[in-house]
């Protein structure tokens, strides 16, 4: 992909883009003749795909249209199926989730561009939007998305063990322990998988980055659906805390800093903020209703979202040895790997004992 970074795409860009471009610029009434006539911005924060802000004139010369296009990252399809997961988005838009897929090219595809501006890793830790976006993600995990409900988790990772090994070198795969991982996630397996937990839809990236907000109607959009799936909500709330460690907008967007992970009393803020809502966004309304949890309910979750971190960082931890090795983008995944593998060791004891 020879997208120019900054400024306007190049003639060199490919023919497809352009096509698909002009074509969506056609329809919207905007006649493109030169290809300079766009104009290009990369966003930061995406660690799977490149991600860039197109804007272009309109007929109208003091007006400009603004669409979001996606380069795959490499190595992908080792991690998800992406046929899947633009069948994911498709139904997502139909569910009025996300934004409209505008067009697609070999290598990636074409977004609409959402009037609403990405967190920051501060507004994760804000009271009134943590409960915004625990009401959401409870509106996201009722969703009723086509194929099987099946519980998706344990075969992935299984799976993205196998690739790890492929991987690595005798002396990474000793340094990650891959060699007992999978004793780990049978484990895990048996000792966090119960009958009484629910399923749903679950979005298994809730980074920041991948949250959206509108800033005068507070309305809170998900996107990005690449590793979404059915899933225990435990694991997805778990997810959710996991990423309060992380800033990706920094020097070393890599690091992460557990002595910011949520404590228990903001956890379990979220938890209630969650099990309160029936899944609409208005959490002002919904707060008075007193549609109160019982406390054994918000303590239930609680203690199994924090179990469900482990597997997170197993999640991650594997994730990141693949991407390190077949992903080109600027980021020390090797690094991020170590270090979610390590919280796990050091968790493990606390949570499910020996």
């Amino acid at each position: 992909m020879a997208i120019k970074k900054n400024g306007f795409i190049p003639s060199s860009a490919p023919e497809e883009l352009n096509n698909v471009l002009k074509a969506v610029a056609s329809e919207w009434g905007d006649k493109i003749q030169d290809m300079e006539e766009f104009h290009v911005i990369p966003l930061k924060g995406a660690m799977t795909n490149e991600v860039f802000q197109i804007n272009w004139p309109t007929i109208h010369d003091d007006l400009h249209q603004k669409v979001l296009v996606r380069i795959y990252g490499e190595g992908v399809e080792l991690f998800f199926n992406r046929d899947d997961e633009i069948r994911t988005f498709e139904c997502m838009s139909k569910h009025g989730q996300g934004p409209r897929l505008l067009g697609r090219f070999p290598d990636g595809r074409i977004e609409e561009f959402i009037h609403a501006r990405t967190l920051s890793a501060a507004d994760l830790r804000d009271p009134e939007i943590s409960a915004l976006i625990a009401a959401k993600l409870r509106e996201f995990h009722n969703l009723n998305m086509p194929g099987p409900k099946d519980v998706l988790l344990w075969k992935r990772l299984r799976t993205w063990l196998g690739h790890a090994k492929k991987f690595c070198s005798p002396k990474d795969a000793k340094d990650f322990c891959l060699n007992v991982l999978g004793d780990e996630i049978n484990v895990l397996e048996k000792e966090l998988a119960k009958d009484y937990q629910e399923i749903g839809f679950c979005h298994n990236d809730l980074q920041y980055g991948n949250i959206m907000m509108d800033e005068e109607t507070r309305a809170i959009t998900l996107i990005d659906y690449e590793y979404a799936s059915y899933n225990p909500v435990a694991y997805d709330l778990a997810n959710h805390f996991c990423e309060m460690a992380a800033n990706y907008h920094t020097e070393t967007p890599h690091l992460l800093d557990y002595s910011i992970y949520p404590d228990m009393e903001e956890r379990r803020r979220f938890i209630c903020a969650y099990l309160r809502s029936s899944g609409w966004s208005d959490v002002l309304e919904l707060l008075h209703e007193g549609n109160e949890p019982s406390d054994a309910e918000v303590e239930q979750l609680l203690i199994d979202a924090e179990k469900y971190t482990l597997a997170n960082h197993l999640f991650w931890g594997l994730w990141g040895i693949i991407s390190g090795h077949v992903n080109k983008i600027d980021f020390d995944y090797l690094e991020y790997a170590r270090q979610r593998f390590q919280q796990y060791w050091l968790s493990k004891p606390l949570l499910l004992g020996s």
